[in-house]
């Protein structure tokens, strides 16, 4: 069976070289940066019985407090994305980095990589410089995203200001999943999803906590209604509408409650590599394959047929030969 990997990420050199200038040599607080490559990544996909995976920036993104040089270092990522692309495009698709807290930048380039590069949609961070996905600043973003019926590829990283937050742990252990909880949240309850209907968007790790907090949230709801105002959005109503990725180790508690509260037609697989080691994503694949909560069909829906409806062009390309290790990019 030939997975679709929605959770892959890119490291190219050039990047790696600016998290290290901006100080994050050990990002989000985890040991070091991943090595990568595009040679790596096809040998790791073959591994996985990938056939196409979208590539991302992983936190902390493109931002590191310089406007002028994050939309740089957006437009040199977005380009190399497209690169990968146009190099294998049955391997490879790519979400769009946005120089975001920068809206008039990251507008601009929205436009660029979705009309020019092609890329498959956009990816934002649960925050950017403490700019979370419900505020209303992102408006035009969604906007010009939903225009063109494409995709908000969700990451989470570390709350601005906040890194105490995690205790001291490095932050994809815990403060990702609360994080990615708070800013999934507050982009339904804002009501972002009933104005921009176009925009299809995924939601990391399986929903993080989202899934068993959905009746807490429910039952809260009439806290925020006010005289004269409409009906706060239902946060049950989005996890149907919702896309969740794999990513990361959803089985069994997790992905049971996943099941229970979203469309199986919108769970993808997902890999998280380089961020999750190898032999860490060949164990967590495998768990995915003999759960007995993805029996007959669904686990085809889950490792590929939703992925290809989300992104039809995938249907139709048709897996080049590859070897293992190839050296031509």
């Amino acid at each position: 069976m030939n997975k679709i990997d929605l959770h892959a990420h890119y490291v190219p050199d050039f990047y790696r070289e600016a998290l290290l200038a901006a100080g994050h040599a050990q990002p989000d607080g985890i040991k070091a940066i991943p090595e990568w490559d595009s040679s790596l990544a096809l040998q790791t996909m073959d591994r996985l019985d990938v056939r196409t995976a979208m590539l991302s920036i992983s936190s902390p993104g493109v931002h590191f407090g310089d406007g002028g040089k994050a939309s740089e270092l957006a437009r040199l990522v977005n380009e190399e994305g497209a690169r990968l692309v146009a190099a294998h495009p049955a391997r490879f698709g790519f979400f769009a980095s946005l120089p975001v807290p920068e809206i008039d930048a990251a507008v601009e380039e929205v436009r660029f990589a979705l009309d020019v590069l092609g890329a498959d949609g956009i990816v934002l961070e649960t925050n950017q410089q403490g700019m979370y996905l419900g505020d209303e600043r992102l408006e035009p973003v969604y906007a010009e995203v939903a225009a063109r019926n494409s995709v908000v590829f969700v990451h989470p990283t570390t709350p601005f200001g906040a890194e105490h937050l995690a205790l001291g742990y490095p932050r994809p252990m815990l403060e990702f999943m609360f994080e990615t909880t708070r800013s999934i949240a507050d982009l339904v309850l804002s009501g972002t999803l009933g104005r921009h209907q176009g925009m299809r968007v995924i939601v990391p790790h399986a929903g993080a906590a989202l899934p068993v907090l959905v009746n807490r949230i429910e039952l809260l709801l009439p806290l925020l209604t006010r005289d004269g105002e409409g009906e706060v959005p239902s946060v049950r109503d989005a996890m149907r509408g919702l896309h969740f990725d794999l990513a990361g180790a959803p089985v069994a508690e997790l992905l049971r409650a996943l099941l229970a509260v979203a469309d199986s037609h919108r769970i993808h697989y997902g890999s998280d590599f380089p961020f999750t080691p190898v032999d860490s994503c060949v164990e967590l694949a495998r768990r995915l394959e003999t759960t007995s909560l993805l029996d007959g069909e669904l686990r085809e829906e889950v490792f590929s047929r939703n992925a290809r409806r989300l992104f039809p062009r995938l249907a139709h390309a048709e897996r080049p030969q590859q070897t293992p290790g190839d050296q031509s990019l």
